[in-house]
């Protein structure tokens, strides 16, 4: 499905239609087909995916300021929530998507961080009046990362910022709007990959960082430290209960306390609140599941985001739960605030939920029927069988019937990275740590079939090998390092994970299979130390497993489908977690 990704298009082309007809099962008998070959028919089958899709979400006043992710140009839309619309709209002039999003706090200026495909000389800082929407936002300039990630605005307006994707540690940067500039005011931890985290006072500023991608090693884990403003210093912060974690995701100012949360990886999430005059003072609980993100207050109880859904923390009793509501399920959060009592979360599936935590009810807000541009959006891959053309977006797969007009959206949460379809049937590797979904277009059905360990996280190639009647997928795991590969088994649903099967494999790129044997393509670099043990019943012979020297294991032991007698994992609910990685 993602075998390959087309540069910065969205339009999906049935290139050499012949072929594609016979992938979906519409090609004629190859014995009925006329001896001479024929030119391919190119046909413009439309938007491969059309929606609004978001990466970011933050409130002011009345109106929920939403950041676009993957279509072009890059823009925010303004959803009034009294009357149910959108009212404005500015497009920036770089990046691809926007997760960054914070307001001063009077309201009247919005700024906006943009993730792009390459560093260079144009801006990734963005402002955007709100007295004057009309107008389009306007350039800051530059952070010397990248992406930028996260930002906050402290209460004399001067902003920060954090992200990553350079070759350095990440730094956290300043811009002050007196003076207009940018600057670094320092590198506190030379060993992360990234920061998403960023909060700030009038004497303080709290960067957060750790690993999220390129595990392994000596990398970071957990990052938290507090930035003296005046003095120019930092100070390690971090409670000792966080630092297993892979890294800091999500911190924010709530009156005299620092909500902070990391990353969850081999173990939960956790969620921390502590005391500004005292930092070493705090409440911290387990969370649910291994997302903890965009905090909000709502009387005396702390509400966010995790993988599938709302949750409060409640710290007089230092206890986590879900928040139970009569509505659609959430998916991927991207923002969560509070207005008169009910928590407003955009989530990725294209609406604004308000809730009523203490009446457990939601209203929704359909961004497309409010008046959101369904833009087509980055192809995250294609995969053709059973009738069908199936197209992977952020929380969708669009469902192509070609010579049908009508195009049915399946919604799922994060990406389907790639997929296969078996005997008319849907499996996709869906990022981030969902598993294996499957979508059947007889039923309508679709949903995760299969779970596996949580820091294995990126699948990036799937497959189906006849001779066992196997699914295979590939897969990374971006904080802890190493590669994977998947097992599912469509007729019994039994699965299997093996980690690590190359020795020193970092990640499993692409799969191919004949004669009941995988091949395995991947990257060589994982660290010797850090790489997961393989027990001898799943190890695969030691060697390169890229280039012309592939590892290998017969997928077949003596059973014709040995691989689908055992389960590491048993499938669990469908839960969700994010073309730029770090989705959640």
């Amino acid at each position: 499905m993602n075998h390959q990704q087309p540069r910065r298009r969205t339009v999906l082309r049935a290139g050499g239609l012949a072929g594609l007809a016979a992938a979906a099962g519409l090609a004629p008998n190859p014995a009925a087909a006329a001896p001479a070959p024929r030119p391919p028919r190119i046909v413009d089958l439309g938007p491969a995916v059309g929606q609004f899709s978001l990466m970011s979400a933050v409130l002011t006043g009345d109106t929920v300021h939403i950041g676009s992710r993957n279509i072009e140009p890059v823009q925010i839309i303004s959803v009034h929530l009294p009357t149910r619309k959108v009212v404005a709209r500015t497009e920036l002039t770089n990046g691809h998507s926007i997760q960054a999003l914070a307001a001063d706090d009077s309201g009247r200026y919005l700024y906006a961080g943009i993730l792009q495909k390459a560093s260079g000389d144009r801006p990734n800082l963005f402002r955007w009046d709100l007295r004057t929407p009309d107008e389009p936002a306007e350039p800051l300039g530059s952070i010397g990362d990248r992406d930028v990630r996260a930002l906050t605005v402290a209460p004399d307006g001067v902003v920060y910022a954090v992200g990553g994707g350079s070759s350095g540690a990440p730094a956290l940067w300043e811009y002050d709007p007196t003076t207009g500039g940018v600057s670094n005011v320092g590198t506190p931890d030379p060993k992360a990959t990234l920061a998403r985290a960023v909060a700030a006072t009038r004497t303080h500023a709290f960067f957060g960082a750790g690993t999220t991608f390129n595990g392994g090693g000596d990398t970071s884990r957990a990052a938290l430290y507090a930035y003296d403003r005046s003095a120019g210093t930092f100070t390690s912060i971090a409670p000792p209960e966080m630092l297993r974690d892979p890294s800091i995701r999500d911190l924010a100012v709530l009156g005299d306390r620092l909500a902070v949360s990391t990353a969850g990886s081999t173990e939960d999430a956790k969620v921390a609140l502590m005391d500004l005059k005292d930092l070493s003072s705090y409440r911290i609980a387990t969370s649910i599941g291994k997302v903890a993100k965009s905090f909000t207050m709502i009387g005396d109880t702390v509400h966010y985001a995790n993988e599938s859904g709302l949750l409060a923390f409640l710290p007089s009793t230092n206890t986590v739960t879900p928040v139970a509501y009569d509505g659609p399920r959430l998916g991927e959060i991207w923002g969560v605030d509070s207005r008169a009592g009910k928590a407003v979360v955009t989530s990725a599936f294209g609406f604004v939920a308000e809730i009523d935590p203490a009446r457990r009810t939601a209203a929704v807000i359909d961004l497309g029927s409010a008046g959101a541009p369904m833009a087509p959006q980055t192809v995250m891959g294609i995969a053709a069988g059973g009738g069908h053309v199936y197209v992977g977006g952020n929380a969708t797969i669009a469902r192509h019937t070609p010579g049908r007009d009508t195009v049915v959206k399946l919604r799922a949460p994060g990406e389907a990275k790639d997929a296969v379809v078996v005997d008319g049937i849907l499996y996709t590797g869906q990022y981030n740590s969902e598993g294996i979904w499957r979508h059947d277009p007889r039923t309508g059905r679709t949903g995760q079939v299969a779970a596996f360990p949580s820091e294995q996280n990126r699948p990036l190639d799937v497959t189906f090998d006849e001779d066992t009647g196997l699914v295979l997928v590939g897969v990374q795991s971006d904080t802890e390092g190493g590669g994977a590969l998947w097992t599912y088994h469509p007729r019994s649903g039994r699965h299997r994970s093996y980690a690590n099967p190359v020795d020193d494999l970092s990640c499993v790129r692409g799969i191919a299979s004949r004669d009941g044997v995988a091949f395995l393509g991947g990257d060589n670099t994982a660290p010797p130390d850090h790489a997961a043990p393989s027990s001898p019943s799943t190890r695969w012979p030691a060697g390169s497993c890229g280039g012309s020297t592939p590892g290998r294991r017969r997928a077949p032991p003596p059973s014709r489908y040995a691989d689908a007698t055992s389960t590491d994992c048993p499938a669990r609910a469908a839960s969700s977690s994010s073309t730029s990685p770090g989705a959640n």
